[in-house]
């Protein structure tokens, strides 16, 4: 039934009829179902492959093929965890990750933090040639770049130190490949993995951040580096956070950079790509697994590899999701 609001011009009445108010309501409805059935369908298409590997990942033998098994497997097995954990040679593979890990985001984050605050801040006559430089290392893939420095790292001379290393001992330039130092040499001169981005991630929120903080603090008689220590480097931790967790999640899943610098004692990630190589021998000379046992068990460990290697970046994530959403709303990359 219309009911009667009150009148418009010249008295005459408007009429607002009950059937517009059911259909705004359809239509919000239909809006809010349509919005919740794309997120669900997202979700569930960046969830599935967790959720695959974690129901095979301890699936025993007698359920490779029972078709009635599908997700929820009917015998719960840990042979499988236990022979990936061994062909990982999950112990030193994680010692030798985080040992390339810790020092090189440490490193990256002191060195992104401040080439981000100078773009932003300091004015130079080669600041748009070197910002246009930085725009181009994330454009280019590493692939194009590791030629250069395999060579480099191979035969290592920075500023003449090769050379001076080589007067002294006698020995030639130095070798630096099969150690931790390329990873550390470049996450501290600005081309770490993804520093670019992070560079740029800086340079945003650098740009950001009012300048009258900065004229406050040379007022009150503080230098650059005091007003970047002190007045511009606590306001940066959301920032911070972010740059933390990507450079993280990007070191741990390396494995192109560190199979070319790297000749023994690979990280997980290289391993990991070379599990189903090495499964083979380790059943049979580690596990004495038959070649039918494996065959049957071979998906259970790639599943449990895949697992046992996401797993600690899942933790990270849990621990530091509130602070990271709130940096990345806070961090704001605008132009």
């Amino acid at each position: 039934m219309p009911y009667i609001t009150r009148a418009g011009k010249g008295g005459v009445p408007r009429f607002r009829h009950h059937k517009q108010e059911v259909y705004h309501k359809i239509a919000a409805f239909g809006k809010a179902a349509l919005r919740t059935a794309f997120l669900l369908g997202i979700g569930f298409v960046m969830l599935y492959p967790v959720l695959f590997i974690l129901s095979g990942a301890f699936k025993a033998k007698q359920d490779v093929y029972d078709p009635t098994v599908i997700w929820f497997p009917k015998h719960y097995s840990l042979e499988a965890m236990g022979l990936a954990l061994d062909t990982l040679k999950f112990g030193k593979s994680v010692g030798r990750t985080l040992a390339i890990l810790v020092p090189s985001v440490l490193l990256q984050m002191v060195s992104t933090l401040m080439a981000g605050y100078g773009f932003a801040r300091f004015r130079f006559r080669e600041r748009g040639i070197l910002f246009a430089l930085l725009i181009f290392t994330i454009i280019v893939p590493v692939q194009n770049l590791i030629v250069p420095l395999y060579a480099n790292f191979q035969s290592f001379d920075m500023l003449g130190a090769g050379y001076l290393f080589g007067a002294v001992t006698g020995e030639g330039l130095p070798n630096l490949l099969d150690t931790n130092l390329p990873f550390y040499l470049m996450a501290a001169f600005g081309m770490g993995i993804r520093s670019g981005l992070y560079i740029f991630i800086m340079r945003q929120f650098f740009r950001n951040m009012p300048a009258e903080l900065e004229e406050a603090a040379l007022i009150d008689g503080c230098g650059s580096v005091k007003t970047f220590t002190r007045v511009m480097l606590p306001n940066v931790v959301p920032a911070l956070v972010t740059v933390l967790v990507f450079s993280i999640v990007w070191y741990w899943n390396d494995y192109y950079q560190a199979s070319m610098f790297l000749m023994s004692d690979q990280t997980l990630s290289v391993n990991l790509t070379m599990l189903n190589g090495m499964l083979s021998i380790t059943a049979q000379n580690v596990a004495g697994l038959t070649s039918q046992d494996l065959m049957l068990m071979r998906d259970a460990v790639l599943e449990c590899g895949c697992l046992v290697t996401l797993l600690p970046l899942l933790v990270m994530y849990l621990f530091l999701q509130r602070f990271f959403t709130e940096s990345i709303e806070r961090t704001g990359i605008v132009g």
